[in-house]
């Protein structure tokens, strides 16, 4: 934590608190007041933002811990705007519901410079993985990245 600005962590803060209060107010009342018929892809998105929103809760007090959430919000937009969103676009396909989801994905290019990516590449690229087999690791040496091998 010492190589990520305070500036920087209240900044992942405003990250989380974005999806909370964003998530929280457009897939929380889906979730809650749902059709009893509900198409079973769009539940299980609407559910996987809803888990998304929620832990994003815990990203507030633990903005580094919880980075992972981040990289899932712009690696599932990033895919989604590249395998969906740009094929329509480029055939010229796109429909108005397409093209608004695509405008709030791309609004995740927000993430891309909130995002430490210094501190991802060292904590989740370039450090030692967790092992595999021998004696289990205690969870405080482990959030220490104290875990010799």
């Amino acid at each position: 934590m010492k190589d990520v600005s305070l500036f920087r962590l209240h900044l992942l803060r405003a990250s989380y608190l974005l999806l909370v209060v964003g998530l929280g107010l457009t897939v929380w009342p889906l979730i809650v007041q749902h059709a009893a018929t509900w198409e079973r892809m769009h539940s299980v998105a609407a559910c996987l933002l809803g888990a998304l929103g929620l832990l994003s809760v815990l990203g507030l007090r633990y903005p580094l811990r919880m980075l992972p959430l981040l990289l899932f919000e712009v690696a599932w937009k990033a895919i989604w705007l590249s395998a969906v969103a740009l094929p329509l676009w480029l055939a010229r396909r796109m429909d108005a519901a397409t093209s608004e989801t695509a405008v709030e994905c791309l609004m995740a290019v927000i993430f891309l410079f909130v995002i430490p990516w210094g501190y991802v590449v060292r904590t989740y690229v370039t450090a030692s993985a967790d092992p595999w087999r021998g004696r289990a690791v205690s969870p405080a040496r482990a959030l220490e990245g104290s875990v010799l091998n």
